[in-house]
């Protein structure tokens, strides 16, 4: 493993798995809402962050090295605007300490840009 990649290894596993887990969360506020709006956006948040989180992390290894570990805990949502803006505050934080690489950071925008829609949609769609 290369001094670069090592320097980006823990920020890469807490953003893949705060992404990962963020799955979850919008599955279970999915099932939970009796909003039939809110249902639907964190449905299409749950169905397409995986496959865009994956898509960075392949990108990420394939650029430095494997992810070595990833951490533990996990963060139960409750709020499912609250959570997306609490995401959106996330992402912009962590991308700072993410490779800089400009097809890392346009999958970032990629995932911002569908945090951002799911909040636009939570926000005003009733």
């Amino acid at each position: 493993m290369s001094k670069k990649s090592d320097n980006y290894q823990k920020s890469a596993a807490t953003f893949v798995a705060v992404l990962f887990n963020s799955r979850t969360n919008a599955h279970f506020m999915h099932l939970q809402t009796k909003s039939y709006a809110a249902h639907k956006a964190l449905g299409s948040f749950y169905e397409s962050i995986i496959e865009l989180a994956d898509e960075w992390a392949e990108a990420f290894q394939g650029k430095y090295d494997v992810i070595q570990s990833y951490p533990t805990e996990f963060h139960v949502a409750k709020d499912p605007l609250q959570y997306m803006e609490q995401l959106d505050t996330f992402v912009e934080t962590i991308r700072k300490a993410l490779p800089q690489d400009s097809e890392l950071q346009n999958l970032v925008d990629n995932i911002a840009s569908l945090i951002n829609s799911t909040a636009y949609k939570l926000r005003n769609l009733k």
